[in-house]
């Protein structure tokens, strides 16, 4: 698929969706609507009460928590996971070591894990930082691991034979061949910073998107529920967005073949 096709196509199947929900919910066409309505509210219902929320501004303050604790998730998480990542990947003995440790702590439910943060960290935003430091961690620290792991060894054993020093090894070798992996890895993890953050709202929080939704559901507002699921949507697309943005700068050199969308 062409490039200048892929937007166009993007919007029709959003738009697609859209008419379902609208048959579904407003129409006879699909069903009974007013049980479907109960259930699923509306399309036009949703964004009514969106536009409500940001035409009086409530909605900024929430996102501003979300956003807040979403950054400081994604920061620390993914500098950890790149940092030990790195330091794993060119230390095969501690890799090794640690290789158990490291697995059973991924291996960790990350709900059960809430709880604890908050009883350790109280309900204000660093409980919802931890757990969506959790999430981010590992994701991130995988991909840089094996990145690392995967550098052509024709190319680093050249590079040794010319002289070349760990920090140049580290600058001109290793970051390349792991940027791929790294910002692979980095798309996927602004996606669980947020739900980190919204998750950690949800069970206990005065103020964020999952508190709103939270609070939605407790009165089985489901257009609230929606329009708050939309919001959270929106939200993280335009995150990844940012992320794309410093990835194309970063890894301008790559063969533009691998960045365009192919059918």
């Amino acid at each position: 698929m062409k490039k200048y096709m892929l937007l166009p196509a993007q919007v029709g199947v959003a738009l697609v969706v859209i008419l379902v929900w609208h048959l579904f919910t407003a129409t006879t066409l699909l069903g009974n609507p007013a049980n479907a309505r109960f259930f699923f509210s509306t399309p036009v219902d949703v964004a009514v009460r969106i536009y409500e929320w940001f035409a009086a501004g409530t909605i900024w303050y929430h996102l501003g928590i979300t956003l807040l604790e979403a950054t400081l998730a994604f920061i620390i998480g993914s500098v950890g996971g790149i940092a030990i990542g790195f330091w794993f990947a060119r230390k095969p003995m501690l890799a090794a070591v640690f290789d158990p440790y490291v697995k059973a702590a991924n291996a960790l439910p990350r709900v059960v894990l809430a709880p604890i943060f908050m009883l350790w960290l109280g309900l204000g935003i660093w409980s919802k930082v931890a757990l969506g430091v959790t999430l981010v961690f590992f994701i991130v620290f995988f991909n840089v691991y094996q990145g690392v792991k995967e550098v052509n060894q024709t190319v680093l054993a050249n590079a040794r034979m010319l002289g070349m020093n760990e920090r140049q090894l580290l600058r001109h070798i290793y970051l390349p061949s792991a940027l791929s992996w790294t910002f692979s890895s980095l798309h996927t993890a602004v996606g669980f910073a947020v739900v980190g953050a919204v998750v950690g709202e949800y069970l206990g929080s005065a103020a964020g998107l999952g508190y709103l939704i939270h609070q939605a559901e407790g009165v089985f507002d489901v257009t609230g529920v929606f329009a708050g699921m939309f919001v959270l949507m929106a939200f993280v697309l335009v995150i990844d967005w940012l992320v794309t943005l410093v990835e194309d700068r970063l890894l301008v050199w790559r063969p533009q073949a691998a960045t365009s969308a192919t059918a």
